[in-house]
C-alpha cells in the first residue's frame, strides 16, 4: 500500500491512524467534525474535505466510525468515498456496526469497483494507542490479505472470520459476553459492599479462582473508586448490545441474559453515565446518579 486514508479521528480512531503514520505508510485523514484533525495537520499530514477527496488519492482507506448511520454518510452521496473511490482500492471498515450494515458496504463498495474487509476490532483506547488490538477480519483471503499490511500496524493479532460481514458477526459476539461480564462485575461488587464485604477480598477471592480476568481487574479499581475516565463509553457499549439483539432476532435465537444486561446500561445511561466509561454500569445497581 502506498497511500492510506482515514475516516474517523475520534477516541479510537485517532490513534489507530498515527499508528498507521508511524508505521511509514503516506497517511491522509477526513473528520467529519474537523477540529478533531487538526494535530495531523500541524504534524504535516494531508486533511482531506470531503470521504471522495480522500479516497481520490489512497490504495486503501480505513473506516472508524461510531454506527451504521456514520459508515453510510461516509459511503454515500456525491461527497461520499464511493464518488471518488479507485478501481480496485481496498476499502476496510473497523467500525462496530450491524452485519447488515457490513454486508450493504460490501455490495457497495464492489458494485463500486473497489474491494472490502470489514475489520473491527477487540480493544479499547490504551491497545488503539499501542497498537495491540485484536483484529476481527472478515472478506475474500485475497482480500484480508491485501489488507494484513495495515491491520498490523494497529492490532497485535488478525484473525480471519470468513467472508465478508463475518468479522461484524463476531465482534458482536464479543461485545455480548464483554457486556455481560461488566455488569455482573459491577453487581457483585455492589452486592459485596451492601452485604459489608470488604472491596479488597472480594477481588482477591475472584482473581485466585478460575473466573479471574485482567478485565476485572482492570475494572474493579474504576468501579470502587467511582472514576470513570473514558476509554469505551456506557453509551458506544449499549449501541452494541442493541446490535447484538438486532441480529439475533434476525437469527431467532433467544438471548434474555444479554437483553437483561442492556437495560442496566440503559439505567447506567439514564442516570447520567453515557459519556463514561462502561465500567459506570455499577451506577445502574447502586442507582447513583452522575454529578452534575
Amino acid at each position: 500500500m502506498k497511500s492510506i486514508g482515514f475516516i474517523g479521528l475520534g477516541a479510537m480512531g485517532a490513534p489507530m491512524a498515527w499508528n498507521i503514520h508511524k508505521a511509514g505508510h503516506v497517511l491522509s485523514v477526513y473528520n467529519r467534525s474537523p477540529q478533531r484533525a487538526s494535530p495531523f495537520a500541524e504534524a504535516g499530514l494531508t486533511v482531506h474535505d470531503s470521504p471522495a477527496a480522500l479516497a481520490a488519492g489512497a490504495d486503501a482507506v480505513v473506516i472508524m466510525v461510531s454506527d451504521p448511520g456514520a459508515l453510510h454518510a461516509v459511503l454515500h452521496g456525491s461527497e461520499g468515498l464511493l464518488a471518488g473511490l479507485r478501481p480496485g482500492a481496498l476499502v476496510i471498515n473497523m467500525s462496530t456496526v450491524s452485519p447488515d450494515a457490513a454486508a450493504a458496504a460490501h455490495e457497495a463498495v464492489a458494485a463500486a469497483g473497489g474491494r472490502f474487509v470489514d475489520a473491527p476490532v477487540s480493544g479499547t483506547v490504551k491497545p488503539a494507542q499501542d497498537g495491540t488490538l485484536v483484529v476481527l477480519a472478515g472478506g475474500t483471503r485475497a482480500d484480508v490479505e491485501a489488507a494484513t499490511p495495515v491491520l498490523e500496524c494497529m492490532g497485535k493479532t488478525v484473525i480471519y472470520c470468513g467472508e465478508a460481514a463475518a468479522g461484524t458477526r463476531m465482534k458482536l459476539v464479543l461485545n455480548l459476553m464483554l457486556g455481560g461480564m461488566m455488569a455482573m462485575l459491577g453487581e457483585g461488587l455492589a452486592l459485596g459492599q451492601a452485604m459489608g464485604l470488604d472491596a479488597a477480598d472480594i477481588m482477591t477471592a475472584l482473581g485466585s479462582g478460575p473466573m479471574n480476568a485482567p478485565l476485572y481487574q482492570l475494572k474493579a479499581p474504576m468501579m470502587l473508586e467511582q472514576r470513570f475516565a473514558k476509554q469505551f463509553p456506557v453509551d458506544l457499549m449499549f449501541k452494541d448490545l442493541n446490535l447484538v439483539l438486532e441480529a439475533a432476532g434476525q437469527a431467532h435465537v433467544p438471548l434474555t441474559a444479554t437483553a437483561g444486561v442492556r437495560e442496566l446500561f440503559a439505567t447506567a445511561r439514564a442516570l447520567g453515565y453515557g459519556d463514561a466509561d462502561m465500567a459506570a454500569v455499577v451506577q445502574a445497581t447502586r442507582l447513583a446518579p452522575a454529578a452534575g
